[in-house]
């Protein structure tokens, strides 16, 4: 597990978010953890020492407490899609299963914190542009 409970309550709440400190909490943090360790470090210069890496957890830790299991949910890329029109409701499908990661979660906080050391990972990037 990356971080701990008592640093992600105060993290959250200075950033304005009380998180109650119970069994929910710690779950929602092993499972943000489970997250950043498979989708950002593993494969990547990343560790959980490096730079910004506990900080990224404790951001998604706050998603997993609003919303339980939202790191784990299982998109397809027929869910990623865009509004394109308004009257007679029509929405546009964006997804595009042929590249990596493609219908994982993401945040766009999370990957500008943890920009500087991936170089791997299933993003794959380091300096240039993403290749999601």
């Amino acid at each position: 597990m990356i971080g701990t409970t008592a640093a992600l309550i105060t993290y959250a709440g200075d950033r304005g978010t009380v998180i109650a400190d119970n069994a929910a909490t710690l779950q929602a943090l092993v499972r943000a953890s489970d997250y950043i360790q498979f989708t950002y470090l593993t494969g990547s210069t990343c560790t959980a020492d490096s730079d910004n890496v506990v900080e990224a957890t404790y951001e998604a830790a706050i998603a997993e407490v609003a919303t339980p299991f939202f790191w784990t949910k299982t998109f397809t890329p027929a869910e990623q899609k865009v509004l394109t029109k308004v009257d007679d409701t029509q929405w546009t499908v964006t997804g595009d299963a042929s590249k990596g990661g493609a219908s994982i979660p993401r945040s766009t906080k999370i990957e500008t914190m943890l920009r500087a050391c991936i170089g791997g990972g299933l993003y794959g990037y380091s300096t240039g542009p993403r290749l999601v």
